[in-house]
């Protein structure tokens, strides 16, 4: 019995390693030839292995999907070896942008402009370009605007499973969030 888990076990680990990106559950379970419960309980013991052991390596879930990566204290070792970009930094802007299309999704551009209340064509092109946020639908009003989304680089970035883990914002958290807005731009309120 032993024997058959730890080769169902390298059979997890060659398909995510050859798949180079996230495999979702079904496929990898129908591939494993078992149900999904218990292949998700193998692949949890795989990646309790690789903690245990402090391998270069992990194994990652990201909605119902598991990915083989590298972990990212060793980004740095491999950068210097494959002179990979690094990551980008992101402003404030796209920051406040990526924040409102990860807790709105999907949404259309003009939505988030609403929300920012001035134009965020270029904090969206280079979410785009680094794969953070994606084209996810067309909203089916006039014109047909794009619909973003987030992207599984998103969830690899931020270390979240789904959008689901993101922190949940207090009503008490918002209403701080807006005095502050209100004391960054100077304003006064009349009462």
């Amino acid at each position: 019995m032993e024997q058959e888990i730890i080769k169902i076990e390298a059979a997890v680990e060659a398909i995510l390693f050859a798949m180079g990106e996230a495999v979702p559950i079904d496929r990898l379970a129908a591939a494993l030839e078992h149900d999904v419960d218990t292949t998700r309980k193998i692949v949890h013991h795989l990646m309790d292995q690789y903690d245990a052991q402090d391998r270069g390596i992990r194994i990652i879930e990201m909605e119902d999907a598991f990915q083989l990566c590298t972990k990212q204290e060793y980004y740095d070792v491999l950068s210097r070896i494959v002179n990979l970009p690094k990551k980008h930094v992101l402003t404030d802007v796209q920051l406040e942008t990526l924040s409102i299309v990860a807790y709105k999704q999907p949404i259309t551009r003009a939505e988030i402009e609403a929300i920012r209340g001035v134009s965020c064509v270029h904090a969206i092109n280079k979410l785009v370009e680094y794969h953070l946020i994606e084209e996810v639908g067309r909203l089916d009003a006039l014109g047909r605007p794009i619909l973003f989304g987030t992207t599984e680089d998103f969830l690899r970035s931020f270390g979240v499973k789904s959008t689901d883990d993101l922190p949940i914002i207090t009503p008490d958290q918002i209403a701080d969030f807006e005095q502050q807005a209100i004391e960054e731009a100077n304003i006064t309120l009349n009462t």
